[in-house]
């Protein structure tokens, strides 16, 4: 009987995780079987205990569990802790294993995927949620200029920056970022979702800056669009969701799948 995956989420219908990991399996030999499961919203821990009495060996984690889950844990990574989120699960025993593995997936995209050195940079991060507690400590790690965390809730950016205060991060509303300019510009947030775009100011982007969204579809979104006509360029998370993806095996599997030819595969299409 093949080992049984999944991504846990609302929504899961529009992921590729379950794509991404049969090409995993078949890369490296292991017998998976990978699903989405769509969780009530105030269900999480009851979907994930129904899914564990079915034998199930680990979750991948999504919008908008990742706090949630980091609950769960009985015992958690140190980037994990970093973070205080969660979006890998494995279950060893009676035990709740956690760990975050999209700091790692959006940094390697960004750095050797996309060839853009994060070292010396200036960084706004959007968002405060679950995604942006799992990319700030791998960004910070890199050694950037500063990062400037901007949410609609101020206070919770606040919070959240206040964890890292001491290498160089802050927060802001986005009125606070007229007048300011980033080399790199990474939206967290899950507005991408909903179509929408955060409200960012013009001129936002220093020349030969990058902007990253960590979500991915058929079209750009509104935020790379607006990056685009403002002279920045685009990429979206579709490099960072397969770079985590195989982070998340590796935890499980304990073998690091090779990326970039499922990246091209998602990038050329072949999964729509």
């Amino acid at each position: 009987m093949s080992d049984k995956y999944a991504l846990i989420g609302n929504p899961v219908a529009h992921s590729f995780s379950p794509l991404i990991h049969a090409e995993f399996a078949r890369q490296t030999g292991h017998d998976i079987d990978y699903v989405r499961l769509l969780a009530p919203l105030d269900g999480f821990a009851a979907a994930v205990a129904q899914f564990r009495a079915q034998g199930g060996k680990g979750l991948n984690v999504t919008l908008p569990f990742k706090l949630e889950a980091y609950r769960l844990a009985t015992r958690r990574s140190e980037r994990a802790e970093q973070a205080q989120a969660v979006n890998t699960l494995k279950f060893v025993d009676d035990a709740v294993f956690g760990d975050n593995t999209d700091g790692a997936g959006l940094v390697r995209d960004i750095e050797v995927n996309l060839e853009f050195p994060i070292v010396a940079m200036r960084i706004l991060l959007m968002g405060a949620g679950g995604a942006a507690r799992g990319a700030l400590p791998a960004l910070l790690e890199k050694k950037p200029v500063t990062v400037v965390i901007a949410n609609r809730t101020v206070a919770k950016g606040h919070e959240l920056a206040q964890r890292f205060s001491h290498l160089g991060c802050s927060a802001c509303g986005y009125d606070g970022l007229v007048n300011r300019q980033f080399d790199l510009v990474v939206n967290a947030t899950s507005a991408s979702i909903a179509g929408a775009l955060p409200p960012l100011p013009p001129d936002l982007f220093a020349p030969r800056s990058l902007a990253y969204d960590m979500m991915y579809g058929r079209e750009p979104t509104p935020f790379l669009e607006f990056a685009r006509t403002q002279g920045a360029r685009g990429a979206d998370g579709s490099g960072m969701l397969v770079e985590q993806a195989a982070e998340s095996f590796l935890v499980w599997r304990g073998v690091r799948p090779e990326t970039a030819p499922v990246i091209a595969r998602l990038r050329a299409g072949e999964f729509l």
